[in-house]
């Protein structure tokens, strides 16, 4: 049994750990200066910032309830397998273990290889090399057993919330701008961008607090954990990125934020504490990536162990081996690592991200959806250990707001959308071919 393979290593304080060190990556740090671009003030980017953490927040509610009732590892794959049918939840296991996991990783890698070559002075063409680096050395804790990965993944979450709180404070109490009236030039917006598009560029910096769903195999008493951990976990995060992007906000003027791009926030450090302030920051921001890498690198090749084990993916029997003493899925672990250094060598990191998080919210929608259904089969919450707050508004804003997002990315980059959905549906013919073979 699964149960009996896996070791539960993530007690509360290491997956509260996992969803606020996966969520904190370089987003907040290096998303500053496009969304402000996108939204357009300095206002409607503070509203984009907070409108990303409410989404998420009701999307995460929503997905704790009905994670608190199916405790089998494999996330949003089982979610939907269990609601709606194999097919369905074929696809989505096929999505996040091809692209949206790869991608997540490859597109993290990449900005740790740039602000590495940038905090050492190497040149940029070494940037790819040193983000592949990162992610196989992760790879590498990732292949002892977890109490590896869950402790790293502590010690990191502890640092990167010091530089967080460092810009925040000075932003509040130094700050010379004016965080909330400030306009970016009209040739220095995004053109066919918007509010709707500025959202969806924070929800990048918001990804990573579904990746605890994807382990409940491995958390002790997932029912009453997962939910506490995912809740509590994004509601720091909200408080932690509208603060930086106050700080932020406060203390450069709009226009110089989205030329400085994605060095906006180490230029505040070096503004606030000098040449070694910003590159203190520069090494807090390396460790935060990291850990947010360690996220991914835990979460997402579970996903394939839990769809090789159904045999639900080629070469099954290869990837739904754990490693006899570290009890971890190492053949899928450096699979999905192998995925994400080709996507780094093929793309830029922040379209990559982009599409990544439309095409996954495209099933968060139907898993929103499930907490409707599995309410009616289930109207007495007989099991049910978790039961949202203000049902069924949560969830209602859930769907209502990623079909706002969707639709907003829909039509600002129709080109690239239609690739990400081409790569899912690719698993179509695979599954067929899957069935017939285990017939």
């Amino acid at each position: 049994m699964e149960k009996e393979e896996l070791n539960r290593g993530f007690g509360l304080w290491s997956s509260l750990a996992l969803v606020i060190g996966t969520i904190i990556g370089s987003g907040i740090f290096f998303k500053q200066g496009s969304v402000l671009q996108t939204a357009g003030s300095t206002s409607l980017a503070l509203l984009a910032w907070l409108a990303g953490g409410i989404l998420t927040l009701t999307a995460g509610m929503t997905v704790a309830e009905v994670g608190s009732q199916m405790t089998e590892t494999g996330g949003i794959y089982i979610y939907l397998t269990k609601l709606y049918g194999k097919t369905i939840g074929y696809l989505a296991g096929w999505m996040q273990v091809v692209f949206y996991g790869p991608a997540m990783m490859g597109a993290i890698a990449a900005y740790l290889g740039l602000l590495f070559t940038s905090l050492f002075g190497f040149n940029t063409a070494w940037s790819v090399p040193a983000g592949m680096l990162g992610l196989g050395i992760i790879g590498l804790i990732n292949s002892v057993p977890n109490r590896a990965s869950a402790s790293f993944q502590v010690l990191t979450t502890s640092i990167k919330l010091l530089p967080i709180v460092a810009l925040t404070i000075f932003g509040l109490f130094f700050g010379k701008e004016d965080a909330l009236s400030q306009t970016v030039s009209t040739t220095m917006q995004t053109a066919g961008g918007g509010f709707g598009v500025a959202v969806l560029a924070t929800l990048f910096a918001y990804d990573g607090w579904v990746t605890l769903a994807n382990i409940s195999g491995e958390i002790k008493n997932p029912q009453k954990t997962l939910p506490k951990a995912i809740i509590y976990g994004i509601l720091i995060v909200i408080v932690a990125f509208v603060g930086v992007s106050y700080g932020t906000y406060r203390a450069l003027p709009a226009d110089k934020i989205v030329a400085l791009g994605s060095s906006a926030t180490v230029h505040v450090a070096e503004q606030a504490f000098g040449l070694w302030g910003g590159r203190l920051l520069s090494v807090a921001i390396l460790i935060s990536l990291m850990g947010t890498l360690n996220g991914k690198v835990v979460s997402f090749p579970r996903v394939l162990y839990a769809m090789a084990k159904k045999g639900d993916f080629p070469f099954a029997k290869t990837f739904a081996k754990l490693n006899q003493k570290s009890k971890t899925p190492n053949a899928a672990i450096w699979l999905m690592i192998g995925i994400g250094y080709v996507m780094m060598w093929v793309t830029d990191p922040n379209k990559l991200t982009d599409y990544a998080v439309f095409i996954t919210f495209l099933f968060y929608i139907l898993a929103f959806i499930g907490a409707f259904i599995l309410r009616r089969r289930d109207p007495e919450g007989k099991n049910r250990d978790f039961s949202m707050p203000l049902y069924p508004f949560i969830p209602i804003v859930a769907i209502v707001g990623s079909i706002y997002v969707e639709v907003s990315e829909l039509s600002n980059d129709l080109q690239g959308v239609l690739i990400s959905v081409i790569i899912v549906l690719l698993g179509w013919p695979v599954y067929h071919w899957l069935n017939k073979k285990n017939r």
